[in-house]
């Protein structure tokens, strides 16, 4: 099986030269997709020898990224693609397990709220977790996934089922709408905890969704466009 590791990049100069070099332990492509860095890391990425990069000119969305990772798994012919993040909060002895359980899914995804204790750990952002778990609750009251958490980026997908979506969304809600199209699409889907690490809880997503109750609301609105269109489709069928 052909797997392809994507890992999204936004000035992360400090960490992604060590986060590349444990990755490549797995003997797996590597990916790289700069979104529109300034703090220096395409040089650091120059040095760095056998892997494959994406540049942005400028920052084009988390959502954007991901994508252009999906689309050169699809044009290159990957069986598998792991996307993990490269800020130091996913760890990458953890691509094993993900490696272990793709071949029986469509999705492996990590949850940091799987272990029971994780979900009491002071160092989690409270608005991020309290947006987590609403957000987490409305798509399996939607859906009846089952979800534990709805924005971990560390992930495993089929490219066969990436094929079947047409995810649009560039920004962070990104995840919402892969995973409402993954239940139209009856998707196997399986949850594999993963570490819980914060690195950096100060993140800002952008001006205007670093105000929580407004991140709130574009979370919401995707879910109920991928509802009105499954709706919509549905009643046409």
């Amino acid at each position: 099986m052909k797997t392809l590791i994507a890992l999204p990049a936004f000035n992360e100069k400090k960490d992604i030269g060590l986060i590349i070099s444990q990755t490549k332990k797995y003997d797996l492509d590597i990916l790289v997709i700069d979104d529109g860095s300034t703090d220096g890391t395409q040089e650091q990425l120059s040095k760095i020898d056998n892997i494959s990069t994406i540049v942005h000119e400028k920052n084009l969305g988390y959502g954007h990224t991901i994508n252009d990772a999906f689309k050169y798994g699809i044009s290159n012919n990957y069986d598998n693609i792991i996307t993990m993040d490269c800020d130091g909060q996913h760890i990458p002895d953890e691509v094993q397990i993900f490696l272990a359980q793709i071949a029986d899914y469509d999705i492996v995804s990590g949850s940091r709220y799987l272990i029971e204790d994780n979900k009491h750990d002071p160092k989690i952002p409270p608005d991020r977790y309290a947006i987590n778990m609403e957000i987490t609750r409305t798509l399996n009251r939607l859906t009846r996934l089952n979800l534990t958490d709805s924005f971990c980026g560390f992930k495993a997908y089929k490219v066969d089922a990436l094929k079947e979506m047409k995810l649009t969304e560039v920004g962070y809600g990104m995840p919402l709408q892969l995973w409402m199209q993954a239940w139209k699409l009856r998707l196997h889907i399986k949850e594999i905890p993963v570490k819980l690490i914060y690195n950096n809880a100060s993140r800002s997503f952008s001006e205007e969704l670093d105000e929580p109750a407004i991140r709130l609301s574009y979370y919401k609105e995707i879910i109920e466009k991928e509802m009105l269109r499954h709706v919509r489709s549905s009643a046409t069928a």
